[in-house]
């Protein structure tokens, strides 16, 4: 197995304000290409830091790719750290500097005295145009190690990988992942579950994942495993049955809209603690006008009132944060948008507005069609942000089971 290394290099980068988002897109295009990234790196700019940090990559990785500090600047660094760290010197390549000074004469600029620098090479490596900007790239292969070195800015980087780094690449055994996603299920829960299956792999490996309101498994293995692969995955489907509610990278309310459309079905929402959320969500899919009616946020017990017609005596008699307020809620959005689908969320999303009797957390969640009225009750850790979305997720849950039944 080949293994990969990025270092993504810039001082903005261990900042909150920028983000590396390059080692994303090369992690999949390296994958495609059969190499297993092992390992990213995000350092700030200080040449022997830098330097540091490749003599690291070196010794675990057979592919590292770098990105950022190929500017003119005196903090861009990474060409300096590159030459450090094989002990060679920088030359320049004049081909290079030509292809700088025209860029900036076909803008009419004189090029500054600082862009110079761009066009130094480590000596035994070859640069690598980039058509979009001024800094080129570099690649060296050294005792059997291929190093890259990118221009920063995601429009430069892409298309030096694509078209100036990859032909340089080796490649290595393609391998296979498949994707499970599952919702509402805790992860140490979905591990215990599948401890049966995943004690037993041998080649294909595993990896779970979890984020809020669901948990996200990862099988991978390579080309002469393809048959564990297969009868892992039919083993997980097994024993985890319809908690899989995606096979692939694909969000909650993808999978729902395409239920809905596949079907030809509409739902509209009547949301209180989650005060849009959900509609949000449905809505946030391209054609989503073919299967979402409409969506009300009733957060008083006035609103439930007058636009869903709940009862006070209902409220009064079982608080606003109540299965048969959820139940009213989705049953009236129904009726009044002539939808296939109603859906009524009702909770308490905090901090405050809790008791013992209701807790921060409590949530019921309501779904109707014309035949049956189903609620759920959930119990979701604190924090309003998450309450918002378990919520949502909860409903697009309740819905997708719904549909596939």
């Amino acid at each position: 197995m080949i293994r990969a290394e990025i270092i993504a290099v810039g001082s903005e980068l261990l900042t909150p304000f920028r983000a590396d988002t390059n080692s994303l897109y090369l992690t999949r295009s390296l994958e495609e290409h059969g190499i297993r990234v092992v390992a990213k790196t995000i350092i700030g700019d200080d040449l022997n830091q830098i330097a540091h940090v490749i003599s690291i990559a070196s010794e675990r990785s057979d592919v590292i790719v770098m990105t950022g500090g190929l500017g003119p600047t005196i903090d861009d660094l990474t060409r300096e750290a590159l030459a450090k760290f094989l002990s060679v010197p920088l030359q320049l390549d004049k081909t290079i500097l030509q292809k700088i000074e025209q860029r900036f004469a076909e803008r009419n600029i004189k090029m500054p005295e600082a862009n110079r620098k761009q066009a130094m090479i480590p000596k035994g490596a070859t640069a690598l145009e980039n058509e979009n900007g001024t800094a080129p790239g570099i690649f060296i292969e050294t005792d059997g190690k291929q190093i890259f070195l990118l221009p920063g800015p995601p429009f430069e980087m892409e298309a030096m990988w694509q078209k100036h780094a990859l032909p340089h690449l080796r490649t290595g055994e393609h391998f296979e992942r498949q994707v499970f996603k599952i919702a509402l299920m805790g992860e140490s829960k979905v591990d215990e579950m599948l401890r049966p299956l995943t004690s037993t792999l041998k080649q294909a490996e595993y990896t779970i994942l979890a984020g809020p309101g669901e948990v996200e498994i990862h099988l991978l293995a390579p080309q002469d495993a393809k048959e564990e692969l297969l009868e892992a995955c039919n083993s997980l489907r097994a024993i985890l049955g319809n908690r899989v509610y995606a096979e692939e990278l694909a969000t909650m309310e993808e999978v729902v809209a395409r239920l809905l459309r596949g079907f030809n079905k509409t739902v509209s929402v009547a949301e209180s603690c989650t005060g849009g959320f959900l509609a949000h969500r449905l809505t946030q899919i391209p054609g989503s006008s073919n299967y979402f009616e409409r969506g009300v946020v009733t957060y008083s017990n006035a609103s439930k009132n007058q636009l869903l017609q709940v009862p006070y005596e209902l409220i009064e008699q079982h608080g606003a944060v109540s299965a048969p307020v959820a139940i009213t809620m989705a049953e009236q959005i129904r009726s009044l948008s002539h939808s296939d689908f109603g859906i009524g969320i009702t909770g308490i999303a905090g901090p405050d507005g809790g008791s013992e009797q209701k807790p921060v957390g409590l949530v019921f969640v309501a779904l109707a069609d014309l035949t049956v009225t189903r609620v759920e009750k959930y119990h979701f850790p604190p924090g309003r942000e998450r309450i918002k979305f378990m919520s949502s997720q909860a409903a697009l849950n309740l819905l997708r089971l719904r549909l596939t039944e």
